[in-house]
């Protein structure tokens, strides 16, 4: 019982299709994939104003 097997995990994929839906979950996925782009970019920003300052 402590361990979950790919079926397991396919049924909890399968209740949260049911219950949100396959559009919301797309969105979700694409606003979730727009915010990790955002927030890479600003680590980079980031570290591109400490690089002068270092040296």
């Amino acid at each position: 019982m402590g361990e979950l097997s790919i079926a397991h995990w396919l049924v909890v994929l399968v209740i949260v299709m049911l219950v949100f839906g396959t559009k919301r979950l797309g969105d979700v996925g694409t606003d979730l994939g727009k915010a990790i782009k955002g927030f890479k970019d600003g680590i980079k920003d980031a570290d591109k104003d400490q690089e002068p300052s270092q040296k």
